[in-house]
């Protein structure tokens, strides 16, 4: 039971981080306001790159799957994606009719918080605006883990709160998996236990301002060493993610849909502990890099 608070307790501090970057995230929406089209989807590419960086990250530390009987697991998730520095400029063209027209490296939205400003005719200029200088970008789940049926577990996935803030509004997450054990049609001798398996997810962020869809589907393997577990995994990632705003230049209503991006992403990790409590680590190569670490407290 102590051990459960903790986690829980645990949980806690790290939805309260994500609350506090909640509203770091919905500024984003008043530096988008000065682009349209491809200026705006370039503005935001890594963080949409980001996001389907850490969705389709942490969500197994094990290919165990017990063939039968009730297991458990209570998990608290951490992923974070580090930035290249090509992420930090994109080429932004001058809009609005802007004369001459021209083409600039700008920030991004991960970039410096600098704008940069150009010289047209007559006196007039153009102002790209700042991005937010970050290196990385993380965000903590929640996740429980049910099993097993045939050698079938279910993976969930679920958070949603109201900030209380009118212009940022709902902010949630929902994941819907399942991992199935192919360790029980091998030999018992197999060096390795093997499993398959897939995650969905959606994140939205305010009624329509962010809304992202991840999925991906693939292989793990693991070997138990008693007190470590190293593990690895195979798998190829889709992600989607769409914007709705309003723009400064159009003064109308803008939605842009960043490029679906696919990827094969491979994971190396490592998990440390014996039941109940068992703590991990990995890194995960894709279009994306990101590393993960959990918690978890379970049977």
């Amino acid at each position: 039971m102590r051990i459960l608070t903790r986690l829980i307790i645990a949980i806690g501090f790290a939805t309260l981080a994500l609350l506090m970057a909640v509203p770091a995230i919905a500024q984003i929406e008043d530096q988008l306001s000065a682009y349209t089209g491809a200026n705006a989807e370039g503005y935001l590419q890594p963080l949409s790159d980001a996001f389907g960086a850490n969705l389709n990250s942490g969500w197994y530390h094990s290919a165990y799957i017990p063939v039968d009987g009730f297991h458990w697991s209570f998990e608290l998730r951490v992923m974070g994606a580090i930035f290249s520095d090509d992420a930090a400029t994109f080429s932004a063209t001058t809009e609005g009719g802007f004369s001459p027209e021209q083409t600039v490296d700008a920030p991004t939205v991960v970039g410096s918080g600098d704008a940069v400003t150009v010289d047209g005719d007559s006196g007039t200029e153009f102002t790209f605006p700042g991005g937010f200088d970050l290196n990385s970008f993380a965000m903590a789940v929640p996740q429980i883990k049910l099993g097993s049926y045939k050698g079938t577990e279910a993976v969930i996935r679920y958070f949603a709160i109201d900030v209380g803030d009118v212009e940022i509004g709902n902010v949630s997450l929902l994941g819907l998996g399942a991992r199935h054990s192919i360790s029980q049609y091998l030999d018992p001798e197999f060096p390795v236990d093997l499993a398959g398996g897939f995650m969905w997810q959606k994140f939205t962020l305010g009624d329509d301002f962010i809304e992202a869809n991840a999925f991906t589907i693939g292989v793990q393997a693991s070997r138990n060493y008693g007190w470590i577990e190293p593990y690895a995994g195979l798998s190829y990632d889709m992600f989607s993610m769409s914007v709705a705003y309003e723009s400064d230049e159009s003064g109308e209503a803008e939605e842009i849909n960043l490029d679906a991006a696919s990827s094969v992403h491979l994971c190396l990790g490592c998990a440390i502990g014996i039941a109940p409590v068992i703590a991990n680590v990995e890194y995960n190569i894709a279009a994306q890099s990101s590393f993960a670490f959990g918690l978890a407290v379970g049977f």
